[in-house]
């Protein structure tokens, strides 16, 4: 274990470098509770080499922050820390060179550094409550503390990271680092310079779903996402009687959390990630499966009727490979692409570049989870939607054999219609039908075009997702549970008839199946129902009811599942439910429709919402009832109870301090991509 000595002995009980002041080897600052100091210290063994860190004040070996990374003191115990009459603070060496600096975008004329009992170093105004002009927790080392944030500010572009030490008594950047990606759902991945070896899974509105363990740990500490304009950010929290713990990405790669034991006086591993080889990113390659309970040595297999790449790697453990299918699909001709019927001809690849202008940024229509969709114009003057699957992505191959598989079979007015697709290499094309009107969330959350959506609209939209809902879970032959219903996947027609879009996550039930489980949560949070979001990953045909009282109210209010404007409320269920239990329900009806609106039909639908998003899925009706209850006002409505999955989260967030708005998370992604 590394242990880091302090030059001397010497301190000070103050927290406070004031203006013009320095601090020398062998001073320290210390924080008021005297959890943290801050002084110089050289690495086990190294004498020579001399850093500036902040250490948990009680194990001197966890340094937490380290200034001068890049530039050890060497030789030199005269380094002297000083802040400016401007409020940078600088690492001076013997020659009075700068070996670190601090940096501000808004100097103060008198500003002072304090070492706070977070751990956080920061420099603010000298005024009482002064602006703060910079902090150390904005600039991390290898250590992430309760406080500190993992992420980036997308305005901006800076980034918060963790970067491992290079060895451990050596303190410069190593090879591996962790960030937040926050392109999707955000999500904790660990690099090894520009390979990716680990990720958590994307966030669900409570943990990551790589981690479920997360959740066992809440009466210790809590975890936060947090999305804002000017920051996407994970920051985790204690609780009052929780020991000193800590995140460090070590210098192999492994993030630890570190628990301090005063009894031992010993930080002891409470967790840790990768756990073994499987949790490796990509461990077996595409179509491989790994396994760490196996007799054999080799931890990887290929799914059944899939072969291995290359077989003379894998007993020398270079499994990456992956596998790949024994029999070729049938696409017809000898070719590698199913010819779309359009026309009196057949539509090639050189054709679908053609008709997209080379897959041009003027011919993207948007992007989803997997990919982006293109505007395309074939020969025979036919305008088709191309979702182009993102290239080497196992989930992007998964969700197109999905769409393939399941959408060629079903056919209703309310589905969005597979033309074709195309397969070349490791590109994969989906062609659909296009739909001029785009999704029904750029209508109803864009405060332009909403008023474009009278009420007679909206109500034709509502009946036609609960009529191509009822075809999926009962009228067809096979049994369909999305699983990712959501406003943004319900496309609109040029007469804005609702098509239900996007089955990559869709899933079949036999027979005589009720519910199934999933080790994998997929969808988006704010439509996904609370037995599959967190109780183990249950889906049925409920869960699909649940998705679609959520974009019935969505509908009915103009107003996203997530949003934040309801004053004193978590989400838009819960606002909704408090105006309809006072009787005002007619005040969620959106203000663009609320004069020409029907309020006996507008009343019905909030009703039938409210039952939909039940948190007892015994408690939601089936879409045929659904359907039923929408087209006749003589079928009778039951009551609906409160819905608490939001609102018993919301309390326990006002409980521990947390700021409900800003945890809740407003991004729409899909799903955890395997490791």
């Amino acid at each position: 274990m590394l242990l880091c000595l302090r030059s001397c002995a010497a301190g000070t009980t103050s927290d406070t470098l004031n203006n013009g002041g320095n601090i020398t080897d062998g001073e320290t600052l210390v924080s008021a509770g005297g959890s943290f100091t801050l002084g110089f210290f050289f690495p086990t063994g190294v004498p020579a080499k001399r850093y500036l860190g902040i250490w948990f004040t009680a194990s001197p070996d966890a340094v937490c922050w380290v200034a001068n990374r890049d530039t050890a003191l060497s030789n030199d115990t005269s380094g002297a820390l000083v802040i400016g009459s401007t409020g940078i603070l600088r690492l001076l060496n013997s020659s009075g060179q700068a070996a670190w600096s601090s940096t501000t975008t808004s100097p103060a004329p008198a500003a002072v550094a304090q070492l706070l009992d977070s751990g956080n170093l920061v420099v603010r105004e000298q005024s009482s409550g002064g602006n703060v002009l910079w902090q150390s927790f904005d600039h991390p080392s290898n250590t992430l503390l309760a406080g500190m944030r993992l992420g980036k500010n997308p305005q901006t572009g800076a980034e918060w990271s963790l970067s491992s030490w290079r060895a451990p008594n050596d303190p410069s950047p190593g090879d591996y680092r962790r960030v937040l990606d926050t392109k999707g759902l955000p999500d904790c991945v660990s690099w090894q310079g520009n390979v990716k070896k680990y990720r958590t899974g994307p966030w669900n509105g409570l943990w990551f779903s790589g981690v479920p363990e997360m959740a066992s740990y809440s009466e210790l500490f809590s975890n936060q996402v947090v999305v804002l304009p000017d920051e996407i950010a994970y920051i985790f929290n204690a609780t009052a009687y929780a020991p000193f713990s800590r995140f460090v990405l070590n210098e192999v790669g492994v993030l630890q959390r570190l628990a301090w034991d005063p009894a031992s006086r010993v930080s002891n591993t409470f967790a840790q990630a990768p756990t073994d080889e499987c949790d490796d990113y990509a461990m077996c390659g595409v179509f491989g499966l790994c396994n760490v309970n196996t007799s054999s040595t080799l931890f990887c297999s290929c799914v059944v009727g899939f072969s291995l790449v290359n077989p003379a790697q894998w007993p020398m453990g270079e499994s990456g490979g992956g596998c790949r299918r024994n029999a070729p699909l049938e696409c017809g001709n000898g070719t590698r692409h199913a010819p779309l019927e359009c026309g009196n001809g057949t539509t090639t690849d050189g054709d679908i570049v053609s008709a997209t202008n080379n897959f041009s940024e003027e011919n993207m229509l948007g992007r989803g989870g997997f990919g982006k969709v293109y505007k395309g114009m074939l020969v025979d003057s036919k305008q088709v939607a191309i979702k182009r699957l993102g290239k080497g992505s196992r989930q992007g191959a998964e969700q197109f054999r999905n769409e393939v598989v399941l959408i060629a079979k079903l056919q209703h007015r309310n589905l969005v219609r597979l033309l074709g697709f195309c397969i070349d290499g490791d590109e994969r094309l989906l062609i659909y039908e296009y739909l001029p009107n785009k999704s029904l969330d750029s209508f109803i959350f864009d405060a332009s075009s909403k008023r474009l959506l009278d009420w007679a609209t909206r109500f034709k939209i509502i009946k036609g997702i609960s009529r191509g809902l009822l075809y999926l879970h009962q009228d067809s032959r096979l049994t369909v549970i999305h699983r990712d219903l959501k406003s943004s996947n319900i496309l609109l027609d040029l007469d804005m008839n609702p098509k239900i879009s996007d089955f990559g996550m869709a899933r079949l039930f036999g027979e005589n199946q009720q519910e199934a489980k999933t080790s994998r949560v997929v969808g988006t949070y704010g439509y996904m129902s609370p037995e599959y979001a967190m109780d183990d990953g249950t889906f049925s045909v409920k869960s699909d009811t649940y998705s679609f009282g959520v974009i019935l109210l969505e509908i009915i209010s103009g107003s996203m599942i997530t949003s934040t404007h309801f004053t004193s409320f978590p989400s838009l269920l819960a606002y909704g439910w408090s105006l309809w239990n006072d009787g005002k329900a007619i005040n969620l009806v959106d203000s663009s429709v609320v004069e020409s609106c029907s309020p006996t039909e507008a009343l019905r639908c909030i009703h039938i919402g409210l039952l939909c998003v039940q948190d007892n899925p015994n408690s939601r009706p089936l879409m045929s009832t659904v359907v039923s209850m929408l087209e006749n006002e003589t079928t009778p409505l039951s009551v609906p109870k409160q819905p608490l999955y939001f609102s018993q989260w919301y309390l326990e967030a006002q409980e521990t301090g947390e700021n409900a708005n800003k945890s809740t998370n407003k991004m729409s992604v899909t799903v955890l991509e395997g490791r």
